[in-house]
């Protein structure tokens, strides 16, 4: 049995807020495909905001428009990953309609 490869294409997008010139916040939303769907999926990763702006709704600000990108890409999902102790993200996507799935397993290089 011989394992097969096919270069699949996908696609990011960074976001990116600015304060006074400065950067205080961003975001990548990556274009996916795989053979289950015609659609791509989307991939929320590396969401960052200043800590001193937190809780003011920047977050929610960057990632309302990052779904809306998503739908208008035709994504059938978006998912967003986050670490186990990271409870106000975790709060954060489930108030946006984001559904906590399960784990997530990483491999660093």
């Amino acid at each position: 049995m011989d394992i097969k490869q096919k270069i699949v294409e996908s696609n990011g997008i960074r976001f990116s807020l600015e304060e006074n010139g400065k950067e205080v916040a961003r975001a990548y939303l990556y274009l996916l495909h795989n053979d289950l769907r015609q659609e791509p999926f989307a991939l929320l990763e590396d969401v960052f905001v200043e800590e001193s702006l937190r809780g003011q709704g920047v977050a929610t600000k960057l990632i309302t428009q990052i779904i809306e990108e998503a739908k208008n890409k035709g994504c059938y999902k978006i998912i967003a990953t986050s670490r186990h102790e990271r409870f106000d993200a975790h709060e954060l996507y489930e108030n946006l309609g984001f559904k906590n799935f399960g784990l997530e397993f990483k491999m660093y290089f």
